[in-house]
């Protein structure tokens, strides 16, 4: 199953929608959709329900939404959702793709991406795959970091979600 970085919920919604349970081929025939193929419908779905969202009150959406996107990856992602004053979601976009176990984060590219967009607040997203969801040291490291960082411009950092298979944690 391959996942690849994309820069904004844009690239799900355009993505072709294949039908749920079986892919039509060119000839006219049905197969059944294989696990990329149902993946990719599912993120599309759930990308098209999440935008101008309120993230505060579809908590449940957004997890769901970043269970799938994150979940099942083999290497580690940091991604930055992008909110407005009202805490409505602008945007998601994946920054940073790593190894297993660890992924560069770059701050200034982050407080770039944040000022592009025009975005009031944020939700920085990483995934761990070994299934660990508590936060390293690290992790706590790079969220004050960019918390700091990103207070100069007047940014706030509502939440630092860690994703894996089996659930999310969050650091607020």
């Amino acid at each position: 199953m391959s996942h690849e970085l994309f820069s904004s919920l844009d690239a799900f919604i355009s993505l072709p929608s294949p039908p749920p349970l079986s892919v039509r081929e060119n000839d006219g025939t049905y197969r059944p959709a294989n696990d990329a193929e149902l993946l990719r419908a599912a993120q599309r779905v759930l990308a098209g329900q999440l935008r101008g969202t309120d993230m505060l009150s579809a908590p449940a959406l957004v997890k769901d939404f970043l269970r799938v996107r994150l979940g099942a990856l083999t290497h580690e992602v940091f991604a930055v959702i992008h909110l407005d004053r009202q805490h409505r979601l602008l945007d998601y976009v994946e920054m940073f793709r790593g190894t297993l176990t660890q992924t560069s984060v770059y701050p200034r590219e982050v407080l770039k991406d944040v000022l592009v967009r025009n975005s009031a607040s944020v939700v920085m997203v990483h995934n761990h795959p070994s299934g660990d969801s508590k936060p390293s040291r690290a992790d706590e490291i790079l969220t004050q970091m960019l918390r700091s960082a990103l207070a100069f411009i007047d940014v706030k950092v509502v939440d630092h979600m860690v994703v894996t298979s089996s659930g999310i944690m969050s650091m607020a």
